[in-house]
């Protein structure tokens, strides 16, 4: 097969990328379209930095949520510690961003992964990187994969049900055990994720259950790990006066959203407010049915993994106006279409803003991002990477 010789992509990166300055409505940029709301971000950013502030905790927000080196810049700015990702790739990535404090808050296994990382760690002394261990083999390829600084580990307690992480103290001290007496290994505290957790009980329970998992441990300065974007509140209640340095990796937060988190967020318990900062446009292309539309945008262009996208406003001929809940619901996503019931009348040409549900599946899926001002004009871009 014949390999086509692209141009440089200047019409699509224009239709993608509105020029800054100009709003997303002045016909440079083709729909749909996520944008961001800066200053959303920019509340959500201090508003959670503020939280850890006060509460002693050192925030490592989880990079996951955007891979967007502008919004990690930010959230260094407002006094983030360090940063959390899932896989070695998210690690190398950063490393690649210039972050010097890494969390890999998972179980780490990966030989590509493990060379990558040890490399790092060797060619740069400042580089502090910490990852998850719940089992002696995990242990055993930490070891035999370190170079000559060892690969610092936090032995992770899970809870029943959950996801990874020891299910019982003995095991986790078995692992931290075998942390201490593994060369290339060097045992540097304790972490858990509490995020799969319904009750506020239970989330206090399993905390307890850390904390009683650290009094195990012969470890200075030790670290406990948790945290994610539901019971931060808690975490900050139980753990204050915890005599480790608390990490906490939420990172939802920088964005927040208008489903899942809306009705999940700490700040529905506790003084504070985060607010929604992703934004879709979208074109009605079709109104086959009475009380029935056919939106241009589906799975391809927005999360729908924990709930639908939400509808915000109507645009028509150059006016915007709010939809209350209810008027307008998206009831079905597929690769590049949304289905909609609808009571109010829409027509082809209009357009839609949606709030979106989780924000994690959404930065994915764009990797550039207008920033916008109150009025959708452009005042920057950002870029993502997986």
């Amino acid at each position: 097969m014949r390999v086509p010789e692209w141009r440089d992509g200047e019409p699509a990166k224009g239709l993608l990328a509105p020029p800054v300055g100009k709003s997303i409505f002045d016909g440079a940029v083709s729909f749909p379209i996520m944008v961001l709301d800066g200053a959303a971000v920019r509340h959500n950013v201090a508003t959670m930095a503020a939280f850890a502030r006060d509460h002693g905790l050192l925030l490592a927000p989880h990079a996951k949520t955007t891979m967007a080196p502008a919004l990690l810049a930010a959230q260094l700015d407002a006094g983030a510690w360090g940063f959390t990702v899932a896989t070695p790739t998210q690690a190398l990535t950063l490393r690649g961003f210039g972050v010097r404090r890494i969390v890999l808050a998972n179980q780490f296994v990966d030989p590509a992964g493990l060379r990558a990382v040890a490399a790092e760690l060797e060619r740069d002394p400042a580089f502090e990187f910490l990852c998850f261990a719940d089992s002696v083999a995990g242990i055993e390829i930490l070891s035999a994969a370190a170079g000559p600084r060892p690969f610092r580990v936090l032995a992770e307690l899970g809870h029943e049900g959950g996801r990874a992480g020891c299910r019982t103290l003995g095991g986790l001290l078995d692992v931290a055990t075998a942390a201490q007496n593994a060369p290339g290994v060097e045992l540097a505290g304790v972490a858990g994720y509490e995020g799969a957790l319904r009750t506020a009980a239970e989330v206090r329970a399993y905390l307890g259950r850390l904390q009683e998992a650290l009094e195990h441990l012969r470890v200075r300065e030790p670290i406990l790990s948790a945290g994610g974007s539901q019971w931060f509140d808690v975490i900050g209640r139980e753990l204050a006066g915890c005599r480790a340095r608390v990490v906490l990796r939420s990172g939802a937060y920088v964005t927040h959203d208008d489903g899942y988190y809306r009705e999940r967020t700490p700040f529905t318990r506790v003084p504070g407010e985060l607010r929604p900062a992703l934004e879709l446009w979208a074109h009605v292309l079709s109104a086959p049915e009475p009380g029935m539309a056919v939106l241009g945008f589906g799975k391809r262009d927005a999360p729908y993994d924990e709930g639908l996208p939400v509808v915000r406003a109507l645009r028509r001929h150059g006016r915007t106006v709010a939809l209350g809940e209810g008027e307008v619901t998206v009831t079905k996503m597929q690769d590049q279409h949304a289905i909609v019931r609808t009571a109010a009348e829409l027509r082809p040409g209009d357009l839609l803003s949606f709030g979106i549900s989780h924000p994690c599946t959404a930065f994915d899926k764009w990797r550039v991002l207008p920033v916008v001002d109150d009025r959708h004009v452009v005042i920057d871009l950002i870029s993502t990477y997986l």
